[in-house]
């Protein structure tokens, strides 16, 4: 007889990349030894509205190139006017890129570029995002593709006629990406040839979009990106330290490397937009929801348009004959927010979330009860069925792990020495989705396989997925499996973004690796779009349940978070050990957004003063005390074929309502506008 292999999806396979990384040997971007490279430091505008005249530098530095838009090579327009850097006499926000000085080392760079004289004409600015901003407009598509606006039935006469309603605002600040590796690039020209070691999501799309502003075809353009250290959206797409590291190695003659400090992230790679966000709910007094609307302003700036989709996800959680949404944005004169994790459903999700605690208050019904009792059988606004929705499911494990049952539904009931105590749970989801991808297997001398694939892993373990993916698909172990990603010349790949990673890749890899058994073949590549682009996009959606037990202390308002519990239905889980990491992290990213992240807006000089890790607070060790995730059994095998739903963002996309519904249950206050500091606290506890 023979042998069966055991299955490697669904083992807690340790990560394959691991010792590299702790013994100090994967080569990050910045990191790549490329002959006699020069070092770039972006000379960053100080104003945030102006033009630019005239740059001045010390002609005794020691440079190799000062390069701004008067001297500047020229590029192609593209689709990104961030990234026409060093093209215009244009300042559209404080923070812009306005010139490159270029030495042969660091400090040399960094001292020149502090010298510089930068003669700037200044105008008047516009940072403060408003409800009553004079400019709002509605954009006619918010992010990726989702129209701005949904209506059906009549939401102002049934809230007007609803037993019970509330109406509240709550308010998210900007939030700052700041994976642990900078963004960072070395640009080297070869005979024509660009070759780019940099840090992004996307290595083919990087190589298509800086071709292109230089005028070349993506072949031409080889960007490595062989390990990332995070990037939560910042890195999805090609951003100006890439565009200028090439212009300042075309310039210069030699590789150049441009690596942003951390004070440049807040500034140059994207952020989270503030939101203020009204929600209006009406219901019946058993709870049935009437009538939902959900409007969010939001900010975008005057050099791109970002449209933020943060209420589309109210349109898939809930079921109400009558609902709205809606999206409003308002030029400024700021950076352009972008993709941070879970754009969208991180802040639309507080405001749902919260408000729908309110109005459990209102009603005297357990929050648990009150989601269930309006769980719908089918999409809520297109009526498609779901292909799996287990979110009760998810409420009543979760519960039952949590130790929901006899919660006091009053708030400040419990105390313990000076900390009251108090327990809130929020709902989560995330679409699921699928890109075209391409993958290649080829099938070595030494019986083993190589599987290549333009995939980028993250730091999530993607390497180590695709590879259990492949050993299951070819019936081999995983010790014969030799898997190659990061480099922009292997097969195309998607981004990896939007928790589509390993339903993209996935779904290429099985299908070569299926391919090359059926066919005998020593080789065989598989192209997923065609399958991909039939899907059907709604219905598909992974949930899951936050629980959250909070500590606010009565004499300082200091809020320590004792436990936090998630329970998802995502799918097939591929790996157990990497699948619970990315959602405690996300869970984790959720408490600093409910507790600590806030970007501080000094409206007169246009920018974040806490433009750093000393002021802008995330959670630390000492923050994270009791937290876990859990998730349901569910294989849905309409999706792709592991079966998988993507678990990257639905870690975070509740977890702060969670935390900020926990701390009314604690305190009786409720704190509309994020995060939680004390100060807002403070003078309202008895």
């Amino acid at each position: 007889m023979t042998a069966t292999l055991p299955t490697a999806v669904g083992a807690p396979l340790a990560r394959l990349e691991g010792p590299e990384k702790v013994t100090g040997t994967a080569k990050y971007a910045a990191e790549y030894r490329t002959g006699e490279v020069a070092y770039g430091w972006v000379v960053q505008s100080p104003v945030p509205r102006g033009r630019l005249n005239a740059v001045l530098a010390d002609p005794a530095a020691d440079t190799l190139a000062v390069l701004w838009h008067g001297n500047a090579p020229r590029l192609k327009s593209g689709d990104d006017p961030e990234l026409d850097v060093l093209q215009s006499d244009r300042i559209s926000y404080r923070g812009q890129a306005v010139a490159l000085v270029v030495a042969g080392t660091l400090e040399a760079a960094r001292r020149a570029a502090q010298e510089l004289r930068l003669d700037i004409t200044t105008e008047e600015h516009d940072a403060l995002l408003r409800t009553d901003h004079p400019g709002l407009y509605t954009p006619e598509r918010v992010n990726p593709a989702f129209p701005a606006e949904t209506s059906s039935g009549d939401v102002d006469t049934a809230l007007a006629a609803a037993a019970v309603a509330v109406d509240v605002t709550y308010r998210t600040p900007a939030l700052h990406n700041n994976p642990m590796e900078p963004h960072a690039t070395i640009a080297r020209w070869q005979d024509g040839d660009l070759e780019l070691h940099d840090s992004n999501q996307h290595p083919s799309g990087v190589a298509a979009t800086v071709g292109a502003l230089f005028g070349l075809p993506p072949e031409r353009v080889h960007v490595i990106t062989e390990h990332v250290g995070g990037g939560f959206g910042s890195k999805g797409t090609a951003r100006p330290n890439a565009v200028l590291a090439a212009l300042g190695a075309k310039v210069v003659g030699r590789p150049v490397k441009v690596v942003l400090p951390r004070q440049a992230m807040f500034s140059m790679v994207g952020h989270r937009t503030p939101t203020i966000q009204r929600i209006r709910l009406g219901a019946e007094p058993d709870g049935t929801l009437t009538a939902i609307d959900h409007q969010a302003t939001e900010q975008t700036s005057r050099l791109f348009e970002f449209a933020e989709q943060t209420t589309v996800v109210t349109r898939h959680m809930y079921a109400a004959p009558n609902r709205r949404t809606g999206h409003r944005l308002a030029r400024l004169d700021m950076p352009t927010p972008r993709w941070m994790r879970a754009p969208g459903e991180a802040p639309g999700m507080v405001g749902l979330e919260c408000a729908l605690d309110e109005l459990a208050e209102r009603l005297g019904i357990d929050p648990i009860e009150l989601r269930v009792r309006n769980e719908p059988a089918v999409e809520p606004e297109t009526g498609v069925p779901f292909t799996s929705r287990h979110y009760v499911e998810c409420l009543r494990a979760g519960a039952e792990r949590f130790g929901w049952a006899g919660r006091d539904p009053r708030p400040r009931q419990r105390r313990d020495g000076d900390w009251w105590i108090g327990t809130g749970m929020a709902g989560a989801t995330y679409p699921t989705m699928a890109q075209p991808s391409t993958a290649r297997v080829r099938a070595l001398a030494d019986g083993a396989f190589e599987v290549a694939i333009g995939a980028t892993d993250l730091g999530t373990g993607a390497r180590t997925i695709l590879t259990q993916i492949a050993a299951d698909a070819l019936a081999v172990p995983v010790e014969r499996i030799r898997i190659r990603i990061g480099d922009s010349t292997l097969p195309k790949a998607s981004v990896a973004g939007g928790s589509s990673g390993s339903a993209s890749w996935g779904w290429a890899v099985t299908g070569a690796c299926r391919e090359l058994r059926a066919s005998g073949r020593d080789e065989a590549t598989f192209d997923s779009s065609e399958l991909v682009q039939h899907q059907e996009k709604d219905g598909r959606h992974a949930f899951g349940a936050h629980f959250a037990e909070v500590r606010v202390d009565a004499v300082t308002g200091e809020v320590r978070v004792s436990r936090l519990f998630g329970m998802f239905a995502a799918g097939r889980i591929l790996n157990p050990r990497t699948a619970r990491s990315q959602l405690l992290g996300g869970m984790i990213m959720g408490m600093g957004m409910a507790l600590h992240e806030e970007g501080v807006l000094d409206p007169a000089m246009g920018e974040w003063v806490n433009h750093d890790l000393a002021e802008y607070h995330i959670p630390v060790h000492a923050d994270v005390e009791d937290i876990d995730a859990a998730w349901l059994d569910e294989h849905d095998d309409r999706i792709n074929p592991m079966g998988s739903k993507g678990i990257g963002e639905i870690g975070i996309v509740g977890s702060p309502a969670a935390i900020v519904n926990a701390v009314w249950h604690a305190t009786g206050i409720r704190v509309r506008d994020l995060p939680v500091r004390l100060d807002k606290l403070l003078s309202l506890l008895p």
